[in-house]
């Protein structure tokens, strides 16, 4: 596996933009994301729990047969 490092900067709206040509066309690729300490968010898993609610390669969590947990199955954890 090759690693490549870009650096780059979020837009006005948090967007990511990566402008980087692989020349490889129709191949898997990984994307590895390492966000500096110093970034500050009140409530970081509400923004990774946006993010993923809003990727759609987790789109089929939202299938009626991926459903296999009831809110009475476990115990509760508390932190």
């Amino acid at each position: 596996m090759k690693a490549i490092e870009i650096k780059s900067k979020t837009d006005n709206s948090g967007h990511l933009r990566i402008d980087f040509p692989l020349n490889k066309k129709d191949c898997n690729v990984r994307l590895l994301i390492l966000i500096e300490e110093d970034y500050a968010t009140n409530d970081e898993e509400q923004l990774w729990m946006e993010s993923v609610t809003k990727n759609p390669a987790f789109d089929f969590l939202k299938e009626p047969q991926e459903d296999i947990y009831k809110s009475t199955d476990g115990e509760p954890f508390n932190v």
